[in-house]
């Protein structure tokens, strides 16, 4: 699973189009980010994904950005 899908299957546990809503881009880019297809996130858009989850209570670590749990893998 990829860095990105751990973030938003087990961390948000929300659809893409959700997930695209709160990263402030569009569902395609969310589906190419899954898959590899798409240039990195910006740090903007990390940002409004960590915000997203601290104001929803979440657990979050930075570091699923570059490294998904070894459950995840």
């Amino acid at each position: 699973m990829s860095t990105i899908a751990h973030i938003r299957k087990a961390v948000f546990r929300i659809n893409q189009d959700e997930f695209a809503a709160i990263a402030g881009v569009t569902q395609p880019t969310v589906s190419r980010w899954e898959r590899g297809a798409e240039e990195a996130m910006t740090l903007e858009q990390m940002t409004r994904i960590r915000a997203a989850a601290t104001a929803r209570g979440l657990v979050w670590q930075d570091q699923w950005f570059f490294d998904p749990p070894e459950c995840a893998a």
